[in-house]
């Protein structure tokens, strides 16, 4: 380098350390919302601290499930609307956590961007401290990082990291699922988190823009409505599950749909048989299998189709299950039984989705 010329710095490379700084300024409020027993640091150290002891475990099991949104978050990207996709990054972390009985304890999260504008990330990290709040869990720490060269200016990405505890007694799934036991539904708020992939090729196909009226839902756009934040199943599970030992297992319905996450929590040579008539789909997927020519099975196996939570029930305790969902504020659909599989299909359904 000659005599007097100044060398290169990490800004003229592309990353802006003063804008990590200022995000963190802006998002300090949001994390100080989540605090709860067992977390009440500030964020900004090398690693958050959990006192289970303070969250009043005696011999907890601990629990972990980490997640993204997948592409998603090209519609909040590419609408500017970012303050909903952080709901969905807790959310599909923190549900894989309570199928299992756990109830969530804090939250982590990674946000990774070509050139970080901090007020988008702050509005992202808005909407994780929301979706730690409805949840229950601390925002206990996270990452940000700015990689230009690896993300185009204006994209960024998120992972998520959670951590739930359960007494050992009261791990699910209970190993007394049987053939006849009952399955309820848990209605979703629409696509919640998977099927994007499909969802943005529809879009492409049907030539609507992000901010054209949602043919589907009166009064939004379509950006607005498929933006429609992940349903968390927290706090009422975990209410129902308190006041009904009836209730056996969990499955979180993602990707994969019915047919690939139903099996992950039933016992080898049982499966579900699904009534698709006795629920209803929400009109999104009405208009995604329409105007994509999306056959039925394709629907099941891709999207939660209205149910993005489903209950397996003990047989001899089905009406003490369900007045504990109710109590708790859910409307259980019964949507099937256990049934014996031997090496067949895990999951066969009967009717038609009325779509």
């Amino acid at each position: 380098m000659a005599a007097g010329q100044k060398g290169l710095t990490y800004a003229q490379a592309g990353v802006d350390i003063d804008a990590g700084n200022r995000l963190v300024d802006l998002i300090r409020p949001a994390v100080r919302s989540t605090r709860r027993p067992g977390a009440d640091g500030e964020i900004g150290g090398f690693g958050g601290l959990f006192d289970l002891k303070a969250a009043g475990f005696s011999d907890p099991v601990l629990v972990a499930a980490n997640d993204g949104v997948g592409t998603k978050i090209k519609i909040a990207i590419e609408s500017g609307l970012h303050d909903t996709i952080g709901v969905d990054l807790v959310a599909m972390c923190v549900n894989d956590l309570v199928v299992q009985g756990a109830e969530p304890l804090f939250f982590l999260d990674y946000y990774a961007s070509g050139k970080l504008e901090p007020g988008a990330a702050a509005a992202v990290v808005s909407g994780i401290a929301a979706g730690c709040v409805e949840a229950g869990c601390a925002l206990l720490g996270g990452e940000t990082a700015e990689m230009p060269g690896l993300y185009s200016k204006g994209d960024y990405d998120l992972a998520g990291f959670a951590v739930g505890a359960a007494e050992r007694s009261r791990l699910l799934p209970r190993a007394e699922v049987r053939e006849g036991d009952l399955l309820f539904g848990l209605p979703s708020s629409g696509a919640h988190s998977n099927g994007f992939s499909l969802i943005r090729r529809i879009v492409a196909e049907s030539g609507l823009a992000w901010d054209a009226p949602a043919p589907f839902a009166a009064g939004r756009t379509l950006a607005e409505a498929l933006l429609t934040p992940t349903r968390i199943y927290v706090k009422p599970l975990l209410a129902a599950l308190k006041r009904s030992e009836k209730i056996l297992a969990l499955a979180h319905i993602t990707g994969g749909g019915f047919p690939d996450n139903l099996p992950r929590v039933l016992p080898k040579g049982l499966g579900a048989s699904l009534d698709l008539g006795a629920f209803r789909p929400p009109p999104v997927f009405s208009w995604l299998a329409l105007t994509g020519g999306v056959a039925e099975a394709e629907m099941l196996r891709t999207f939660n189709c209205g149910i993005g939570m489903v209950v397996v029930v003990a047989k001899d305790g089905a009406d003490e299950a369900v007045a504990a969902l109710r109590e708790a504020g859910e409307t259980p659909i019964a949507i099937g039984e256990i049934a014996a599989t031997g090496d067949g299909p895990r999951v066969v359904t009967r009717g038609n989705l009325p779509l």
